[in-house]
């Protein structure tokens, strides 16, 4: 950590730097061109993927794999309200989710490896993503090229975590988070006088059926063992209250952590979310958007990551996750595609008031934790280069 620590002050200016001024989406041409300028400056060749997606490749002095390090650079919709010196001067945007930390830490590594470059057995693309908190820029960028030159090793992300203290950080070799599926529900009846509703069909009363039932598809038709979600978020439907409805818009979520049970859920959905309507004489549509896949990490590439972790920080600075969370992250392309570990960066401080929780205006993070991502990913990442993929025991 000696080297790593070296960087401390730069990483904690660069992470201000990008707090102050946030992009949402794929509009972060400011974030984009700082993280143009810290590579240009390293002398790290880089391109463009998808609008603001950034990759770069530190070449290594020989011939060998390539492990994917990768970062989020988008913001979010939130008025912040932290006071901080460093606060956003984007009105009602800021970077709530902490992804300015992991530019930083990226960028921190790539320092690292970079000046290591000559004792690195293989190459390193640095992948610095934009649009995760939206429709997900991992796609876009594979879709534009990212990946051509080969299939990596494996692949690395970080993720900040305020409920971790400073100097620990969080894995899980497994089922790690949620794939996300969206639906929109309209149902179909007959409008007529509210004080007449036997000759109308109540779009309403169907709809409010539906919803009940949806229910039951995870409480009472998936195994309790297994995470899910399923949940109507929006419902939208009348003109009055002496009307009876003649149509009900809903919106709606499923999240699951297993490819299979997924699949079964959005059948399920479809299926209930039709009968119902049709069984009480009313006509339904339901159509789906799909979003991220599960993020399912490899145990091994979780084991380089968990020693690297003890190796800086300590035995006890590795704390294990055993249950997913229900939340979603589009690095789960890069781990379709190739063995990942996705590990969460402890950030919290009670004692500097560093507590708020992710999505939070008051959202902040222990900036001492930035070493020691950047830190971690380097030393995972160039352990994978020389000793390939395999369980390591502490």
């Amino acid at each position: 950590m000696v080297q790593a620590r070296e960087l401390s002050g730069w990483l904690t200016d660069l992470r201000r730097e990008i707090h102050l001024r946030p992009g949402l989406d794929f509009d972060l041409e400011e974030t984009a061109l700082l993280v143009e300028r810290e590579l240009d400056e390293m002398g790290i060749p880089f391109r463009r993927h998808a609008g603001t997606g950034i990759a770069g490749r530190i070449e290594g002095n020989s011939k060998g794999p390539t492990v994917l390090l990768r970062a989020d650079m988008d913001g979010l919709p939130v008025k912040e309200l932290t006071g901080r010196p460093y606060s956003s001067e984007i009105p009602g945007v800021m970077h709530a989710c902490g992804h300015d930390g992991h530019t930083a830490c990226l960028l921190g590594a790539a320092k690292l490896l970079n000046s290591a470059k000559d004792s690195l057995e293989g190459d390193i693309l640095l992948v610095f993503q934009p649009a995760e908190e939206t429709s997900g820029g991992a796609k876009p960028m594979i879709d534009d090229g990212l990946l051509d030159s080969g299939k990596p090793l494996a692949a690395l992300g970080l993720h900040v975590n305020p409920n971790l203290k400073v100097g620990t950080v969080g894995i899980n070799p497994g089922k790690t988070m949620a794939a996300s599926d969206m639906f929109d529900l309209v149902i179909r009846g007959e409008g007529c006088h509210g004080a007449e509703p036997h000759r109308g069909l109540d779009a309403v009363a169907i709809a409010c059926q539906t919803v009940t039932a949806l229910q039951q598809i995870v409480s009472r038709r998936t195994d309790p063992v297994e995470s899910a979600v399923l949940t109507v978020g929006s419902i939208h439907g009348g003109n009055g209250r002496n009307v009876v409805a003649s149509e009900v818009r809903l919106e709606g979520i499923i999240r699951t952590v297993d490819r299979d049970l997924r699949e079964k859920l959005r059948e399920e959905t479809a299926k209930m979310a039709v009968e119902i309507p049709k069984a009480m004489g009313g006509e339904a549509e339901i159509t789906f958007v799909q979003g991220y896949p599960p993020l399912i990490n490899d145990r091994r590439v979780c084991s380089t990551v968990s020693l690297s972790a003890r190796s800086i920080l300590g035995d006890d600075s590795v704390i294990p996750m055993d249950n997913p969370s229900m939340g979603v992250d589009d690095f789960a392309y890069f781990a379709e595609l190739c063995p990942s570990c996705y590990f969460m960066l402890g950030v919290g401080n009670g004692g500097k008031g560093i507590s708020a929780p992710l999505h939070s205006p008051y959202f902040d993070l222990d900036e001492s934790a930035l070493p020691i991502g950047a830190a971690i990913l380097a030393k995972s990442a160039a352990t994978l280069l020389k000793e390939g993929l395999t369980d390591r025991k502490p």
